[in-house]
């Protein structure tokens, strides 16, 4: 039996299609008269079109020197912001970073920031996922809830051994277990397991996937949807495959991650779950 091993801290709106006519990049559009090209702040959910590629598509995230449209299709692209770079209703704009007003900002789980964030001490309590890439995911998003509360998220390899692992960890009132675990479905040998244990101190519960990768939303890495692999191939390298992707499963998981930048980007059977673990976790602290 392997002991956790310990991980190392550190509604998207759909458009249409527009007809800016046949005319748009007619003239030279990108020397306009001083003065009359616009600057528009780029809110999320206003439309733009890229003129060089043709990409036209709703804003999702702005970033300082970056903007990212998403396609009726669901298909998402970063463009520079760049000077009279977008046309909107077929006329040339400046797209800038909106100005935030004033208040409480947020973690990428999307609560409230605590500044100047010293981690708490950490707890008994525990959470546990199936691997390492289920850890780093948990961490990027939760992370900084999870300092805030004093709560160590530890990974299994797996799901084998989840009865006597708990046993071993030993669950109390004051000594809570939380587990999330992948592809918890009905009739499934992760369902089978995860009823085998019965302590009142420890809640296992999971998501439909087959991977944590499948809880990444497809249109936040430009695909129509994760490919069904088939029975008997090891699922990441047979997706991987599928999508024509190259690289080995870690060295695709860091650029999957890479990705990921808020809790709005994965889906919400994954999202649920966590968050009341962290809610099943902390209520002895809590009080």
């Amino acid at each position: 039996m392997s002991a956790p091993a310990r991980l190392v801290t550190g509604t998207v709106r759909r458009v249409r299609s527009k007809d800016y006519g046949r005319d748009v990049l007619s003239g030279d559009w990108r020397r306009p008269k001083k003065g009359q090209i616009p600057d528009v702040a780029a809110e999320p959910g206003l439309v733009a079109e890229d003129p060089s590629s043709g990409f036209c598509g709703a804003v999702v995230a702005c970033e300082k020197d970056a903007v990212t449209l998403e396609d009726r299709f669901g298909k998402r692209r970063v463009f520079p912001l760049t000077k009279a770079g977008f046309l909107i209703d077929g006329k040339p704009v400046t797209l800038v970073r909106p100005v935030r007003a004033a208040g409480p900002s947020r973690s990428a789980s999307g609560s409230i920031a605590v500044p100047n964030l010293r981690a708490r001490v950490a707890q008994e309590s525990r959470i546990y996922v199936e691997g390492r890439h289920d850890a780093e995911l948990v961490e990027k998003i939760w992370g900084h809830d999870l300092r805030v509360e004093g709560v160590v998220v530890e990974y299994l390899e797996g799901v084998d051994h989840l009865p006597d692992i708990v046993e071993e960890f030993g669950p109390g009132p004051e000594r809570r277990l939380g587990v999330l675990v992948d592809h918890l479905v009905a009739g499934s040998k992760e369902s089978r397991i995860a009823g085998e244990v019965s302590s009142p101190y420890v809640l296992v519960t999971g998501h439909p996937f087959i991977d944590i990768w499948e809880a990444v939303k497809p249109s936040v890495l430009g695909i129509a949807a994760w490919p069904r692999v088939p029975r008997g191939t090891p699922w990441k390298e047979g997706v991987i495959a599928a999508l024509g992707w190259r690289g080995e499963p870690g060295e695709v998981w860091q650029a999957i991650l890479g990705r990921v930048r808020a809790y709005t980007d994965l889906e919400p059977a994954l999202l649920g779950r966590v968050e009341e673990l962290i809610d099943f976790v902390t209520v002895p602290q809590r009080g």
